[in-house]
């Protein structure tokens, strides 16, 4: 079912100005203009039909959506001991996923194994759907590693802190598959933050222009760092792909089947050589948007509390316990299995080697550099320098 979004109604300015005396006066709100999202679970757990997407859905079984509901508890699981280890001093910062588990593992699950991935920072979902091991993910944060994974493995691009650059790398990388005449598909995500950036216009460009089989997907929580969505955009970002000649959707962000509906619809749409489009899930991000930020210093505390009232995995448990899909056993189990996870979390990061320290040196170039050289030598002599003096 196509629903309006009672979020979306309370926080959603829309753009309305007028001029008098060539001065712009401040926006106000319009009734009737709220945009619409595709919503297949109800916060209440409540299965609605949508005659657009349920084909994507229609043969999911209990034991997949068990599966669904295992992955948002234990992507949760791993990013609250992320969150836990830099409060204790053993990562260095970590972006949280907390409240975007369903637009994650939705769209993950969504993809095939041959797709390509090109994720933000944030995609530990995403990560696990398809099979990067979490605590791979740790290592860039802990200061160990440049990224801890070969993308080719998985076909998941390592994670990108430049924000909305990898939208670009994703459309090359499209355009590049559809040349080569595969019928693949490539999914870059992003925040709604991002979205203002110059590298996300220009990759809407070239992806409409070249009609390169790549998935926009936007993950709109609401907040870029401590900038509201209305301070970014007069209109709903899914409509911002109108301009560029592809179809943009906004899908229920806490709902998991309707993130995998219809990720898997846009991607049928790129391997069919219909082009990109823009998926805009509408989520919360209901912690920080790092560890280094305080979001009570911009947001109040009723905007959260209304968001968790839709919490993604909430949402499903409920619909399993109402359809008969899981009993205590299996959730029983699956604590179980969160808290091993967590122990083997703790555990992977505390035994990380320290890095070496002359391995940067030794990738700048394939054949070697004698200005490289000259650094290293440098480098070299400056850490001795430490030696030389705990000899004094």
């Amino acid at each position: 079912m196509t629903v309006e979004s009672t979020a979306a109604r309370t926080s959603r300015r829309s753009a309305s100005t007028k001029s008098t005396a060539g001065k712009r006066t401040s926006t106000k709100k319009q009734p009737g203009t709220e945009p619409e999202l595709v919503q297949l679970l109800t916060p209440e757990g409540k299965r609605v039909k949508d005659a657009r997407y349920d084909k994507y859905v229609a043969g999911i079984t209990p034991e997949e959506l068990r599966g669904l509901y295992r992955d948002m508890v234990l992507t949760r699981r791993f990013d609250a001991e992320a969150t836990s280890l830099q409060r204790q001093g053993e990562l260095g910062l970590w972006a949280s996923l907390l409240g975007q588990e369903a637009a994650q593992i939705g769209s993950g699950r969504a993809t095939r194994e041959d797709d390509y991935v090109f994720p933000t920072y944030r995609e530990h979902g995403v990560a696990w759907c398809r099979g990067v091991d979490p605590t791979n993910l740790l290592g860039m944060f802990r200061g160990v590693n440049n990224g801890g994974w070969d993308p080719n493995t998985n076909n998941f691009q390592l994670y990108t802190i430049v924000i909305g650059s990898q939208t670009l790398h994703a459309t090359g990388y499209a355009m590049g598959i559809a040349k080569d005449g595969a019928d693949s598909a490539v999914i870059a995500y992003f925040g709604d933050g991002a979205s203002s950036q110059g590298d996300v216009a220009e990759s809407f460009t070239f992806s409409a222009v070249y009609n390169a089989p790549v998935v926009f997907f936007c993950q709109n929580n609401q907040w870029a760092i401590s900038e509201p969505t209305e301070k970014q955009t007069r209109v709903p970002l899914y409509q911002r792909a109108q301009g560029f000649g592809f179809p943009g959707v906004r899908v229920d962000g806490n709902d998991v089947l309707a993130c995998l509906a219809v990720t898997k619809w846009a991607l049928e749409r790129a391997r069919n050589g219909e082009g990109p489009t823009l998926v805009e899930a509408y989520t919360y991000r209901m912690g920080a948007h790092t560890t280094s930020d305080d979001p009570t210093k911009y947001r109040a505390d009723e905007e959260r509390v209304a968001w968790e009232a839709k919490d993604p995995i909430l949402r499903l448990r409920q619909y399993l316990e109402a359809s008969n899909h899981a009993d205590e056993g299996f959730f029983a189990e699956l604590d179980a299995e969160s808290e091993a996870l967590g122990k083997r979390v703790r555990e992977a990061v505390r035994a990380m080697p320290d890095p070496d320290h002359f391995a940067v040196f030794e990738h700048a170039y394939a054949d070697g550099h004698a200005l490289v050289d000259e650094e290293r030598a440098q480098f070299a002599a400056y850490q001795a320098s430490f030696a030389e003096e705990e000899g004094v």
